[in-house]
């Protein structure tokens, strides 16, 4: 049985940080691409950040470059997204996804709300 299980959302205050971990079993990890995902309120779900499965490439949103890092522990079957100086803007349900060739996997999302 294929699951991810995000975790580590909350509130945080403007320019406060938050790390999300997504666990996963159920498959052989270190084979697929992992990626963070976000859906705010009204809007259509976006792509954050991507690793690749050996975790030697990394790609980011230019909305989120320099403030996100994303990163992966095979051992572990974690990935993880660091998020620092977030914003008001950074409010959304946070998912992870789990890709190799046509086949992919999600998480169900954690919630990350960033106010004063």
């Amino acid at each position: 049985q294929v699951q991810l299980v995000e975790s580590g959302g909350g509130l945080v205050q403007p320019g406060g940080s938050l790390r999300l971990s997504c666990a996963a079993s159920g498959f052989t990890f270190s084979m697929y691409g992992m990626s963070w995902y976000r859906q705010a309120p009204g809007k259509e779900r976006e792509s954050v950040a991507i690793i690749t499965s050996a975790g030697g490439i990394t790609n980011y949103a230019d909305f989120v470059k320099g403030r996100f890092t994303i990163s992966r522990d095979n051992a572990k079957n974690t990935v993880y997204l660091q998020m620092n100086s977030l914003k008001p803007e950074d409010t959304a349900v946070y998912f992870c996804k789990a890709s190799r060739f046509s086949q992919y996997y999600w998480g169900q999302g954690t919630q990350v709300t960033v106010s004063s």
